[in-house]
């Protein structure tokens, strides 16, 4: 029969001879352009070995250690080269559990038998110089330095935060980290984890088919040394800090102090505390478990998450928004008429001073209906509505009603009320004035938290402005610190009006009457305002006081709150007091007022 196609055969060569073309091409490309595919043919013979840096050490404002580290050895089996061993014996060096290193060895073997994994983590010095005298007795285990934090002088947890093992969620959201790393969880460790953290090395081991090391792959030519992480040195002074704790020893509060011109953060304390090298090792999980289930709750950081009443503190921005708008003049006096708003017994107000000063309710009952009330609308809803978003914007330039871009994971913003919240709360055109009152004595809905208070302080002790009240002094090898820290804010009320509240804060520490006249430093003008804040009935009203000095030219504001301890002048201003003491002179002269407030114990 006559072949149809006689062109057939060269078909079928022509393809039979492009598929060879194409494969000699494919192997050309693997073996001679592509290199990716020898590496992973000589991954078959090679031992990754991850060599850890030691995390960056941070300090405080002075060049003292806040922060450093130890070493400290992983343990690792290689499951092929088992052999029978002293169990006990290995646990009782090593302080663990024998079921528990059964389990562990159990799981490296599951993951591979041919891998090294790290079974027992974060031994001890002590222990490794026993385990090294006797690891001829257990082959198949070897010894993995790593690096551990260390807390010389056990002060500011909450701001220096903890290190712990990452997640997966740290393993997704960054390739660097692998299972087993160790990631900053909170405060400034995790802030600037990327700076501390530091750079892994690798050392590329050459194996043999039982992942027996066999010497350096190409006598470390493709090895990476461990770059160690960045100092970090912060704005903390760990005198005043340490101090500040000591004060707030067995009492529920917080303390915030600032330098005014720069808003470095000098201290923040907040207790109940704990110690953080309880947060380290092997018995970090223990410990945690243990601070978490406290009922004091020592892991929460008052300082910045805590949201109170600013009490009569409020009544200062109260005072400059009125000036601002005009509704009042530094001469604006009013009777204490207790028939309005309750007041404390004092002589009436004669000008604005005075009425910080006596920190009179119905007087700043007054000013505040000015600022809310100024006729601009016929109807008292709609007038009151114009009002309010007058003063809710002139508040949120003092920082107030907002997160504070401080270097600090976790800051709560507080509350500033607005017409949305209130026609959220009341119904549009269903509220006025006379619902928000209370508002006018820091009371009512308005919530801060004590670093913003603190802040506030160095506002009116800047007569106006501030920058973002932050911890980072100076980064390793980074020229500046990030811009936002470096340019100031300001707010929206004028700087002639700053000197008439700062004259009304020096009468209520200085002057016979004045509500916080435990706030005084000898040789120091202190200017500052108690707030004493409600707390719904529940229990005693919590002591606040906020505070600059000196009045010229000042160098620290400072806030203090004393939780359940009554009014702000009893305990608050007389901490804030002691803290400027210590800034400013370095010495206490007042020690009668210091034992007074280390007697006080709440718990």
């Amino acid at each position: 029969m006559q072949n149809s196609n006689p062109n057939r055969k060269y078909v079928v060569g022509g393809i039979v001879l492009a598929v060879t073309l194409i494969y000699l091409l494919r192997l050309f490309y693997i073996q001679v352009i592509d290199k990716s595919y020898q590496l992973s043919s000589k991954n078959n013979s090679q031992l990754r070995v991850v060599e850890y840096p030691g995390r960056g050490m941070i300090f405080d404002r002075y060049g003292k250690a806040l922060v450093s580290f130890e070493a400290v050895y992983d343990l690792l089996v290689l499951p092929q080269q088992l052999k029978p061993f002293d169990t006990l014996e290995l646990c009782r060096i090593l302080s663990v559990d024998p079921i528990e290193l059964r389990e562990s060895i159990k799981k490296a073997h599951d993951y591979s038998r041919y891998r090294q994994s790290a079974i027992v983590r974060q031994i001890t010095p002590e222990q490794i110089a026993a385990l090294n005298e006797k690891l001829y007795k257990y082959p198949g285990f070897s010894i993995q330095i790593r690096t551990q934090r260390k807390y010389p002088q056990s002060i500011a947890p909450h701001v220096l935060g903890y290190v712990g093992e990452v997640n997966q969620s740290d393993i997704n959201a960054d390739s660097y980290y692998q299972g087993g790393d160790y990631i900053g969880k909170s405060g400034l460790e995790s802030e600037y984890e990327q700076y501390l953290r530091g750079r892994k090395g690798i050392r590329y081991m050459l194996v043999d088919v039982h992942n027996r090391l066999q010497g350096s792959f190409e006598n470390g030519r493709y090895d990476t040394i461990a770059e160690p992480g960045r100092k970090l040195t912060t704005t903390i002074d760990a005198g005043l800090q340490e101090y500040g704790e000591k004060l707030l020893a067995h009492k529920k509060g917080s303390i915030v102090a600032i330098e005014p011109s720069t808003g470095e953060i000098l201290a923040m304390v907040s207790s109940p505390g704990y110690d953080p090298n309880e947060l380290v090792g092997r018995i970090r999980g223990k410990n945690f478990e243990r601070l978490l289930n406290d009922s004091l709750n020592p892991l929460f950081n008052r300082a910045t998450m805590s949201r109170y009443s600013p009490g009569s503190i409020f009544k200062t921005i109260q005072a400059l928004i009125a000036l601002q708008e005009g509704v009042i003049d530094e001469f604006y006096s009013v009777d204490c008429n207790k028939s309005i708003i309750g007041c404390h017994n004092h002589p009436n107000a004669h000008g604005l001073r005075e009425g910080i000063m006596y920190s009179c309710n119905p007087y700043f009952y007054n000013v505040f209906r000015r600022i809310i009330l100024q006729g601009k609308s016929t109807s008292v809803f709609k007038d009151s509505q114009i009002g309010l978003k007058t003063w809710y914007q002139m508040v949120c330039s003092f920082g107030l009603g907002q997160v504070l871009g401080t270097d600090l994971p976790g800051i709560k913003p507080g509350l500033i009320p607005d017409v949305a919240f209130y026609d959220k709360m009341h119904g549009v055109n269903r509220w006025a004035f006379s619902t928000i009152y209370s508002n006018s004595i820091g009371q009512g809905e308005v919530e801060t938290v004590p670093i913003q208070i603190a802040n506030l302080a160095a506002i009116i002790a800047n007569r106006g402005t501030y920058f973002i009240p932050h911890f980072v002094k100076s980064i390793e090898g980074v020229d500046s610190i990030p811009e936002k820290f470096r340019v100031p804010m300001h707010t929206a009320v004028d700087t002639k009006y700053f000197d008439i509240v700062a004259d009304g804060m020096q009468m209520v520490v200085n002057s016979q009457g004045g509500t916080g006249s435990r706030a005084q430093v000898p040789g120091v003008i202190v200017c500052g305002k108690t707030g004493t804040v409600q707390n719904s009935g529940r229990k005693e009203d919590h002591s606040g006081f906020f505070a600059f000095a000196p009045k010229d030219r000042p160098r620290i504001a400072i806030v203090a709150y004393v939780e359940n301890s009554g009014a702000g002048g009893v305990y608050a201003a007389p901490i804030a007091s002691l803290m400027i003491e210590k800034y400013l002179n370095g010495t206490i002269t007042q020690t009668d007022k210091e034992l007074s407030i280390l007697e006080y114990k709440q718990f």
